[in-house]
């Protein structure tokens, strides 16, 4: 009896990372169909004369990678749907001071939430993509409260951390349900970066030799200022120490983040010395329009504890707390030691071991135990 390949879309984003996730499944006698979407479609350099489509150029490395491969690669066009869930959101969330994580929305709205769902319609078993992460299955962990309103599946899908530790990307994926883990694959999550590049080679990619993208998920690398300008008008307001001296000029809120150093001329006008120490933002008043400015060993800057609001367990519910875990406020941040202390709905309280440098309203934590992501929500002040 001859065994049926599962059907697996691949998303192709002309990257090298999903140029070998593709490569991997079809050595692995998979079925495989490539996809190219395209989430935003306007010039590459917001404000420039280019007018470049800003996917073209990754557009025509995917084509030349399925080609290479001899799979099929499908087009589809989801740019209703991320000026929806994504960049409304996104520009909701500045316009009100806080600095949201367009790439975390995107995975959950838009990666494994419409895409996802197109893949299922279209007859695929599962969606894969480069990220680095991996996946395991097991049975529900004895830890864990279920509510009546959870019901225990035989099989629970558990995110865990990348080999490659530097590359990891469970960050952006932590707002996944286990009902999406169930139809995902991350074929690269067990590989070094520089392994990835090596098999690339190996199978002979054209995009084996290609440099990474460090820029605003499907945008392209176009300075966030710049970037947001095109949507939220500029309002003037003082800059400030927390003592209300009054150090400067912004041109608004929603254009500086809480721990950001390069403000300009702003300096401490206080300190007549040459070796000025320089200033960061360590707040921001939204009520009078000011944004509030320290140094480095401010004590505004740091935080020892923080709530964490809208909280995704991905489980499907939370574990007993108190409870110690590993939390990362942003990416590539190294894992920090910290007690979970308890919850209020779908709020958390998140103490830290050590007091943790410019946690961002906006921003997401997330959590962590023995290399498994457990989750993790929007970080609010306290």
């Amino acid at each position: 009896m001859v065994k049926i390949k599962e059907k697996i879309i691949v998303a192709m984003s002309g990257g090298v990372d999903s140029s070998v996730a593709a490569a991997l499944l079809l050595r692995d006698g998979y079925g495989v169909t490539g996809v190219f979407v395209v989430n935003y479609d306007e010039p590459r350099i917001v404000g420039t004369d280019n007018t470049d489509k800003c996917w073209l150029p990754d557009y025509r490395d995917a084509v030349r990678v399925a080609a290479k491969l001899g799979i099929p690669l499908l087009k589809w066009d989801f740019t209703k749907e991320y000026n929806e869930k994504v960049l409304d959101y996104m520009y909701k969330e500045y316009r009100k001071g806080r600095t949201p994580n367009p790439d975390v929305l995107c995975n959950k709205f838009i990666k494994f939430g419409a895409w996802l769902d197109r893949a299922k319609k279209e007859g695929f078993d599962k969606l894969a993509t480069g990220h680095y992460a991996s996946l395991r299955e097991q049975f529900p962990i004895s830890n864990l409260k279920f509510p009546n309103k959870y019901p225990i599946s035989n099989i629970q899908y558990l995110l865990l951390q990348a080999k490659d530790e530097n590359k990891d990307q469970t960050y952006f994926l932590h707002q996944l349900t286990q009902k999406q883990l169930a139809h995902v694959m991350f074929p690269i999550g067990g590989y070094l970066k520089s392994e990835v590049r090596k098999l690339a080679h190996g199978f002979g990619l054209p995009t084996a030799e290609k440099e990474e993208s460090m820029g605003i998920c499907f945008i392209g690398e176009v300075p966030m200022k710049k970037f947001l300008q095109t949507e939220i008008k500029t309002k003037t307001g003082d800059v400030v120490l927390s003592d209300g001296t009054v150090v400067g000029e912004h041109d608004g809120l929603p254009f500086y983040t809480i721990g950001q150093r390069n403000l300009g001329k702003i300096q401490d006008t206080r300190n007549k010395t040459q070796n000025t120490k320089p200033l960061f933002v360590i707040g921001k008043d939204t009520k009078h329009n000011r944004l509030i400015v320290g140094h480095e060993d401010d004590s505004l800057l740091y935080k020892k504890q923080i709530r964490v609001t809208s909280v995704n367990w991905i489980s499907g519910c939370a574990l007993k707390m108190p409870f110690l875990c590993e939390v990362r406020l942003r990416h590539r941040q190294p894992l920090q030691k910290a007690k979970v202390v308890k919850s209020v709905k779908s709020k958390i309280i998140v103490e830290f071991k050590n007091a943790q440098r410019a946690p961002t309203p906006g921003q997401f934590a997330v959590l962590y135990q023995n290399g498994v992501c457990l989750g993790g929500g929007t970080i609010q002040l306290i």
